[in-house]
């Protein structure tokens, strides 16, 4: 999908330098899969006690 944004080109060029990433369209890839995954996360977390599981840690070592 094309699209036409506006972004600082600093914001870029630092994220480009910090990953090593060589495109800009690349750079925009990774950082919105790791918007997604964050916020993904951060929803898991709001059931954090709340389910029981029943895992027994010993059980799974012996395997």
């Amino acid at each position: 999908m094309r699209t036409t944004i506006d972004i600082p080109e600093n914001l870029i060029d630092e994220a480009m330098k910090l990953t090593h990433i060589s495109t800009k369209t690349d750079v925009i890839k990774v950082a919105l899969t790791n918007l997604i995954q964050k916020e993904k996360v951060k929803a898991l977390k709001k059931f954090e006690g709340k389910i029981n599981l029943n895992i027994n840690l010993d059980e799974l070592r012996k395997r």
